[in-house]
């Protein structure tokens, strides 16, 4: 039986090819990523509690600016701000393609199978949320973060599932996966929703209509990154000036994105065996270097062409944003200084309860409480071999919090101490949730035999 799936999985076969491989592929990448993502967090903790020079990091990430002039346009921008205004744009354009992918492509293109995944990501949405508000009503400057508990860290959560091995059937992997690309849906629109300051509908309006000529640019089939790349920064800023955060320039740009290839599989197989036959091996020399160049370019163009542009630019990016991008942003937000801070005061405070039960209780009451409701009601089932021990233990790993809930918390919340504490909650919430994840999953039955509750999931 498992040479049998094996087999079946590295074979050549729609669905193996298509949608098993590219989610266990993207598991394995994020086990990494989430490795150098910790590395980097602790780095921060350390630099921001050094006794000597713990004053650096605020004034490394906040008293140095970039002062960028172009004819009209003035970018003055600390380094905190660059890059989670600038760079994490990479990371949600990549976040946008990933969505679209799984639209179109992947689980959530069919809504029965996506039933499970967006109804649990919902519920794991909501549930934190009104656990954070019941523990903050009294605040009103402290309500403003009950999104911050909404967001699941894909990295470290497929990270801690890599960790448990066989016990996590692949079913399991691509729930998890599916249920955090919802959870990034639900997080964006939040982003974009609430956590928008005061508009400026002028450059909203440079920023929409150059959204607008990309698309038009993919609809006609413009293929050079010579006009996406000055474009989209075009986009960038007019949404950066708005007041919509510039991060949503991204996911609209992965959105717009093209997922089907110019030339398909038989159009580049008639296009490749033409240009072939159009320089024979047996050229006469003189001109036999030169032929063969020109129809190398010629195969590498259509070859180029008959990958989807979605396909190409998440390949590209992927890895930047992953190993590079999301660990400096790690270094530029996880940096809690406890220099005058009292750590069971900040623990136990509304804020950090509030964030941290959130995740914990939240997500796992969320995500398996609204999942089982949709296999009770038929509208969806539970993945092959998968009993509801592993939803629970999968839904714990959802309430590991980091990459967007740091960033939600920054836009949150307009005082430093209420961010920190706030950090605080995320990572002790994290961590409770990634370890209690952990041990609910290792020791689940390795066949993931139904448990008796899945009864509903026949339908």
């Amino acid at each position: 039986m498992t040479s049998a799936r094996k087999n079946w999985i590295s074979s050549d076969r729609f669905i193996p090819r298509r949608f098993v491989r590219p989610a266990l592929e993207l598991t394995h990448r994020s086990a990494a990523s989430g490795i150098v993502l910790v590395i980097a967090a602790v780095i921060a903790m350390l630099w921001a509690n050094l006794p000597v020079f713990g004053d650096s990091y605020q004034t490394f990430w906040h008293d140095l600016h970039l002062d960028l002039s172009l004819g009209p346009v003035h970018l003055y921008e600390d380094l905190k701000h660059l890059v989670n205004d600038g760079l994490m744009t990479i990371f949600f354009l990549v976040v946008g393609l990933e969505i679209k992918r799984e639209l179109v492509l992947g689980e959530l293109r069919d809504p029965r199978k996506a039933a499970l995944p967006v109804f649990a990501a919902l519920g794991g949405m909501v549930v934190p949320a009104l656990i954070y508000v019941a523990l903050n009503a009294g605040d009103a400057a402290a309500l403003r973060g009950w999104g911050v508990p909404m967001a699941t860290d894909i990295a470290f959560s497929l990270g801690v599932l890599a960790l448990v091995g066989s016990r996590a059937p692949v079913g399991v992997r691509l729930f998890l996966l599916a249920v955090a690309i919802a959870d990034d849906i639900g997080a964006i629109a939040v982003i974009a929703i609430f956590y928008t300051a005061d508009l400026d509908f002028g450059y909203l309006g440079l920023g929409i209509g150059t959204l607008v000529l990309i698309a038009i640019g993919a609809r006609v089939n413009i293929r050079s990154y010579m006009f996406y790349v000055p474009m989209g920064l075009i986009a960038w800023f007019g949404f950066l000036e708005s007041g919509v955060h510039a991060t949503i320039a991204g996911v609209i740009l992965g959105f717009i994105t093209p997922s089907r290839p110019l030339y398909d599989s038989r159009e580049f197989d008639r296009a490749a065996r033409r240009i072939v036959e159009i320089f024979p091996a047996d050229s006469p020399e003189p001109y036999f270097r030169e032929k063969v160049e020109y129809e190398a370019r010629m195969l590498s163009d259509v070859a180029r062409e008959s990958i989807a542009p979605l396909s190409r630019v998440e390949h590209l990016l992927h890895g930047w944003s992953a190993f590079v991008i999301v660990p400096i942003f790690a270094l530029a937000n996880a940096g809690v200084s406890f220099a005058g801070i009292d750590l069971a005061d900040a623990i136990t405070s509304e804020v950090a309860l509030g964030v941290a039960v959130g995740l914990v209780v939240g997500k796992t009451v969320g995500v398996t409480g609204f999942g089982w409701l949709v296999v009770k009601l038929g509208l969806g089932r539970l993945p092959s071999g998968v009993g509801w021990r592993h939803m629970t233990g999968t839904a714990m790993l959802a309430g590991i919090g980091f990459t967007v809930a740091l960033f939600i918390a920054e836009l949150a919340y307009t005082d430093y101490l209420t961010i920190d504490l706030a950090k605080i909650g995320i990572f002790l919430g994290s961590i409770i949730a990634g370890v209690l994840g952990y041990l609910v999953l290792r020791t689940a039955p390795e066949t993931g035999k139904p448990s008796g509750m899945e009864g509903g999931s026949a339908h």
